[in-house]
């Protein structure tokens, strides 16, 4: 026979109260904040073009590992939810991703026909783009633009995390000739077309050096743009999603690359 249950002591009870509403608050603020990031919450994405190739006169060999520290001081000072990263090579980019502690989505980017190694010094993978997560990557996906003007291909890469927001970027050809302005717009329209999907899917944010002033965002994502940079402004350009509010835009200068590294944070 079961003994009879003795009330409990005034004190007793108290504990017994404001155990069940902590564990409820803290409930609701898990629920909050594991659903936040996909329905709208704070996100930061930081646009670097780092110029790492070897091969472009905006890179020196002497400076190679500045560019790598400068880029993880930014990254480890502001503590972005993402980074799109232009003129990458692989191992520097896994390289700057385990200084960090971000998850790597990489695409080589081919010239010539061909993968392209870095240069002074070697051994630093093949050139391409680059998107840095804290998140998990759940799945990528990427694919060359259809035209190009100049032996560089133009490639897009999308990584989406397991907060089910997709972080994009691309690097598109420069406008100096008629045949460069041409690809360029193509290259814009394309753009738009993939990220227009991919909104329609849920949260999707870009950023990447365009190379243009004007924006390829489709109509259903705001616009950021590298303004205020002291280097080349207005050609690094960062979209988001209209379900998110609108974003905050600040430049910080960069020491050993020809782009200032572009932060925004919606």
């Amino acid at each position: 026979m079961r003994a009879p249950l003795r009330p409990l002591g005034k004190g007793l009870l108290l504990v017994v109260v404001f155990a069940v509403i902590g564990a409820t608050l803290f409930a609701v603020s898990s629920s909050f904040s594991s659903s936040s990031s996909s329905s709208g919450g704070s996100f930061t994405l930081l646009q670097m073009n780092l110029c790492l190739s070897g091969r472009a006169g905006c890179y020196s060999a002497d400076t190679h590992a500045a560019v790598l520290d400068e880029a993880t001081g930014v990254i480890d000072d502001h503590a972005p939810d993402a980074v799109t990263v232009n003129e990458a090579c692989r191992r520097d980019a896994a390289d700057l991703a385990r200084r960090t502690g971000y998850e790597l989505s990489f695409a080589t980017v081919d010239y010539g026909g061909a993968p392209l190694p870095c240069i002074d010094p070697g051994g630093r993978g093949l050139f391409g783009i680059a998107v840095l997560t804290r998140d998990d990557v759940r799945t990528s996906q990427q694919a060359a633009f259809t035209v190009r003007a100049d032996p560089e291909e133009r490639r897009w890469l999308c990584a989406t995390t397991d907060a089910d927001i997709s972080v994009c970027t691309a690097h598109l050809s420069t406008r100096y000739s008629s045949g460069e302005r041409a690809d360029n717009d193509v290259q814009c329209r394309q753009l738009r077309q993939v990220l227009a999907q991919r909104a329609d899917l849920g949260t999707t944010l870009f950023g990447g050096d365009l190379n243009r002033q004007s924006s390829c965002a489709p109509a259903t994502m705001w616009v950021a743009r590298d303004t205020a940079a002291t280097q080349t402004p207005g050609l690094q350009h960062v979209y988001g999603s209209q379900s998110i509010r609108e974003p905050s835009v600040s430049v910080t200068d960069a020491t050993y690359t020809d782009h200032d590294f572009l932060l925004v944070t919606r």
